[in-house]
């Protein structure tokens, strides 16, 4: 049986008295690609950022290569932390930053020996792949949403994650840059990273996902395999039920 990158047992999430997450259980495989699709206010990106140890469980347990989240040691977090990368639905760079100093941020965390001369080698080379090509001593501020969203993956994508959180990473982009980016997850994909990602996009979901799980009212109403879904059309459909 294939090990499981991530496993939820039971996870449930309550903020401001509302239940936002409730017996959540899914074995996300090693390599995989997972899509999380639903209503809004259901229960998606609550459920992404348990997935991704962002929100502390009110009960159950999130496990990372079979170990508890909220159990590790401070290395062991951190090497989850290295191996992960998270793609906000709001991009979440830091304002009072340039966004050289946003993308250097995660070198400078999880490769601390590392020079400055590669540490920008490595955020020009970042910059690049996104087909980001304008000044990197700006602000978040100056940027569209798009281009926050381009900065934003690349924030991710820098210390070649083995295992990707993304919460809508392709809206408000051009068709050009939303076919780079996925083109950039196919290929971390076909070299063994998981993904789990909240997308309505039919075409995103075809191109990248192996699970669809439909999230519903805080939990997992169906979830199917890339073969149950069928034709573009089917996918449409599930993609539009989840949507009301």
């Amino acid at each position: 049986m294939q090990g499981a990158a991530i496993e939820l047992r039971g996870v449930c999430f309550s903020a401001q008295g509302r239940e936002l997450a409730r017996g959540v259980s899914f074995r996300f495989g090693e390599g995989s690609a997972s899509a999380l699709i639903g209503p809004s206010g259901g229960g998606k990106s609550t459920v992404l950022k348990l997935a991704a140890g962002l929100c502390i469980p009110s009960a159950g347990e999130v496990l990372f290569r079979g170990k508890a989240v909220s159990r590790m040691g401070r290395q062991e977090a951190l090497e989850f932390r290295r191996e992960s990368a998270f793609v906000f639905q709001d991009a979440a760079l830091w304002a009072n930053q340039s966004l050289f100093q946003t993308l250097e941020l995660p070198l400078r965390v999880h490769f601390p020996g590392m020079g400055e001369a590669e540490r920008r080698r490595r955020v020009e080379a970042a910059a690049a792949l996104v087909g980001f090509r304008r000044d990197l001593g700006m602000r978040p501020s100056a940027l569209s949403r798009g281009e926050q969203k381009l900065v934003a993956f690349a924030r991710a994508a820098i210390c070649s994650p083995t295992l990707l959180f993304l919460d809508e990473w392709t809206e408000s982009l051009d068709e050009n840059s939303a076919k780079r980016l996925i083109g950039i997850v196919r290929g971390m994909k076909d070299s063994g990273a998981t993904l789990i990602f909240v997308s309505h996009d039919p075409r995103v979901i075809r191109a990248l996902a192996d699970a669809v799980l439909l999230i519903s009212g805080g939990g997992i109403a169906c979830a199917l395999s890339a073969d149950d879904i069928g034709g573009d059309e089917d996918l449409e459909r599930l993609v539009e039920m989840g949507a009301a």
